[in-house]
């Protein structure tokens, strides 16, 4: 067999925007034979798939997984909303995530085994790109275990069992059984979903971001003319409003729109004989963050007829 060189594996990386282990492979199957490799990977339609790869995926589903106390979810991402749908990436996305369960990071989770394969998960999904005709990415995974209680979860806008566009993991801990915990907690998991909570409770949000709402409703305080302990007071007030929108124990249940989260957690602590916390929570969205492309569908297919 040919001595096939990193040196000529980055050459045909270079041509052909192919994965390394794709290019490696190529040349293995040829005798290292640079353009025979080339063929090999369109044959195979890897090239093309790493051609789509430069194209700008916010479409997909978030796959949520949980297995006692830890859960996971993962975002998949492609090019277009039809592509969520189709069986095949559907299934790609129930795997990835059943997988991610028992990886650290993205990283580990693309070097995974693929069930039922011989290849592993990145592998798997550029055959995936070929065969869809779409970008698809794996963009990222977050995850969520408690010591004893409960991992509690939602889906939302459920396209298949686990996956949706935004999931939600809720941790509770507790010493009562899981049955008795995992109503409220999932009815509080779909309510972080509507809400945004940025952090569990006061002590938990980001200083920075305190000081800067902070300084925020000072100016606006002393545009009212009010000075000394009225314009604290007024910045304060204001404050705890910002509290109520940004900390979970702080919001008003979205269900019935008057309980505080903090006290649907006492009533439940009373019934159990228990105290019930919650030590944090996951939330995905699909595509958030991703600066998506604004097309002029009209201008596109004129460009495409040389108009």
């Amino acid at each position: 067999m040919a001595e096939i060189s990193p040196a000529l594996v980055k050459q045909l990386r270079e041509v052909t925007g192919a994965g390394m282990m794709d290019c490696k492979k190529a040349l293995a199957e040829t005798g290292a034979n640079l353009e025979q490799a080339q063929d090999w990977l369109r044959k195979k339609g890897l090239v093309a798939a790493a051609k789509k790869a430069s194209r700008v995926a916010s479409e997909g589903l978030v796959g949520l997984a949980v297995d006692g106390a830890r859960g996971v979810v993962v975002e998949v991402n492609s090019e277009t909303d039809f592509v969520a749908r189709n069986n095949d990436f559907q299934q790609f996305v129930t795997h990835v995530t059943k997988l991610a369960l028992s990886s650290s990071d993205i990283e580990q989770l693309k070097q995974a085994k693929y069930p039922q394969s011989k290849d592993n998960v990145a592998s798997v999904l550029t055959t995936l790109v070929a065969k869809i005709g779409e970008n698809i990415s794996l963009r990222r995974q977050q995850s969520l275990s408690v010591k004893k209680g409960i991992v509690a979860s939602y889906v939302h806008a459920s396209q298949a069992a686990g996956l949706g566009k935004i999931a939600v993991l809720l941790g509770v801990e507790s010493a009562a059984p899981a049955k008795d915990l995992k109503e409220l907690g999932d009815n509080i998991a779909m309510h972080i979903a509507a809400m945004k909570p940025v952090s569990v409770e006061i002590a938990s949000l980001d200083k920075t971001l305190v000081e800067r709402e902070r300084a925020i409703l000072l100016e606006q305080a002393k545009n009212s003319g009010q000075t000394g302990d009225i314009l604290n007071k007024m910045v304060e007030g204001r404050l705890r409003k910002f509290y109520e929108d940004a900390v979970l124990l702080e919001q008003v249940y979205v269900v019935d729109g008057k309980t505080k989260i903090s006290k649907l957690l006492e009533d439940l602590a009373a019934k159990l004989k228990t105290p019930v916390k919650i030590t944090g929570f996951v939330r995905v969205a699909l595509g958030e963050g991703i600066e998506k492309e604004d097309k002029d569908f009209a201008a596109e297919v004129a460009a495409q007829l040389g108009r």
